[in-house]
């Protein structure tokens, strides 16, 4: 029995929101019929969004609607509010967030809680380099997965269309920068996309096509270990991808990546996939955070020296138990963000209860990582697959992961249809700007004037 009526609050509606809150649910029937609890959950969207797969939703394997997982179905028994959370005062129990409701009248709101859950998650890592703002594109949400692959087609398009070669050799120039998950996967599903959409060009050939992949440590894919990331590396320069290790981007202004060896690009894709950092919520909340930005959490996951303060996956820095040495972290990766979440809703439901809290311990099972249709490296249990084995056990890993049977059951039927069926390879830029045909009409415009690319 719940000791008393506790209002909590979610903070994030991503991997360590939605599988709290639906730890909670389970966990808390009696009291949430009863009315002794509340949940509610703060998220910007109202869908979590499952990011290993977003590089096969640019590449067009699966639809973009199978990639997110809508957040009122799921968590049914809580409250779900669209918005964003500001701020947090610990002492007097309140959050302030912004919500659709009040976004336009620049008013926010305050929600008071028991119990504090802080998952935002983190944000994308940019540096102040010249042009990045302007022409970079990030690669961490749905919609950036979806306008990635609507641009890589429109630049085919450009350069069949034009005659003049630079305009043609920047359109067909695709520069990704960091050589983490994000980038070596988006980077490798895209050129196979490509490559097979060359066969729908008159005059674009994959050869015509220039890929390439700047990271600026000496290595790619540091969670399958050194051997697959320099067998990932061969593999990508067998398909002329250009892997250039130890090369930062000093600038991409006028669409020009300028590299620190020198080299330059001239490009109309510049896709920033360098890491990520802390969510900026942190700051301000008043909590204690590391060095680097994140939550200071315990092994139980409640926040260091904090009551009735809870965190978990990327805003958090939770002790590794598991590790040989003292002080060590676990990875801020969607395995160790699940897992987190289901002992941080246990341990949620035993403080409630006045039951002893359980430790987060869990030993890093391995890494699977996809190079396109068919190919892969993996790193499970210290046994090393690639080729078709790895890229075999990245779907099935995957798959297995996703939430809802529904989601499971749908990401199937599309990758037994694609093996079945040919690739789609139409860009539906309008989607970006869906109002764009009716303001060139309303203005008087003719409608099939040039509304520009991207």
């Amino acid at each position: 029995m719940v000791k008393e009526r506790a209002r909590i609050l979610v903070v994030g509606g991503g991997y360590v929101g939605m599988y709290t809150a639906l730890r909670l649910q389970r966990k808390l029937k009696a009291e949430l019929r009863r009315g002794e609890i509340e949940i509610t959950v703060v998220t910007p969207d109202p869908y979590m969004t499952y990011q290993p797969f977003l590089p096969e939703a640019a590449a067009g394997s699966i639809s973009p609607r199978h990639v997110v997982v809508p957040l009122r179905r799921v968590l049914d028994q809580c409250h779900v509010v669209v918005g964003e959370a500001t701020a947090v005062d610990h002492a007097a129990r309140t959050a302030t967030v912004t919500t659709l409701a009040t976004a336009d009248a620049g008013r926010s709101v305050r929600f008071g809680y028991d119990e504090l859950v802080l998952a935002p998650g983190s944000v994308a890592r940019t540096l102040p380099i010249p042009g990045l703002a302007e022409y970079g594109i990030g690669f961490k949400t749905v919609e950036e997965a979806i306008g990635l692959r609507n641009h890589v087609i429109e630049q085919m398009d450009i350069a069949s269309s034009t005659r003049d070669p630079a305009i043609r050799d920047a359109a067909l120039t695709f520069v990704f920068v960091g050589g983490g998950y994000a980038g070596v996967e988006a980077l490798a599903e895209l050129e196979d996309m490509a490559r097979y959409a060359t066969r729908y060009y008159h005059n674009v050939r994959a050869e015509d096509m220039r890929w390439i992949l700047v990271e600026a440590s000496d290595r790619i894919l540091p969670e399958v270990g050194a051997d697959m990331g320099r067998y990932t590396v061969t593999q990508l320069r067998r398909r002329n991808i250009q892997v250039l290790l130890g090369t930062r981007l000093e600038s991409c202004a006028d669409r020009v990546a300028v590299l620190s060896d020198g080299q330059r690009f001239p490009t109309r894709t510049v896709v920033w996939t360098a890491g990520v950092k802390p969510h900026p919520l942190l700051a301000a909340t008043g909590l204690p955070l590391t060095d680097r930005g994140k939550l200071r959490c315990t092994a139980q996951l409640t926040v260091e020296g904090i009551g009735h303060a809870w965190g978990a996956g990327d805003a958090a820095a939770v002790p590794d138990v598991t590790a040989a040495g003292p002080g060590a972290l676990t990875a801020p990766n969607a395995q160790h963000a699940v897992r987190q979440a289901r002992v941080l809703g246990d341990n949620l439901v035993h403080t409630l209860r006045g039951e002893p809290l359980d430790t987060y311990e869990h030993a890093y099972a391995g890494s699977v990582a996809s190079l396109g249709l068919h190919k892969g490296v993996a790193q499970v249990y210290g046994r090393r697959l690639k080729g078709y084995p790895a890229w075999f056990m990245h779907r099935v890993y995957h798959l297995s992961r996703v939430p809802t049977v529904n989601r499971k059951a749908r990401v199937l039927a599309e990758w037994i249809l694609s093996g079945l069926f040919k690739r789609e390879i139409v860009s539906l830029g309008s989607l970006e700007h869906p109002r764009a045909e009716f303001e060139l009409a309303a203005r008087g415009k003719h409608p099939h004037d040039p509304k520009g690319s991207s």
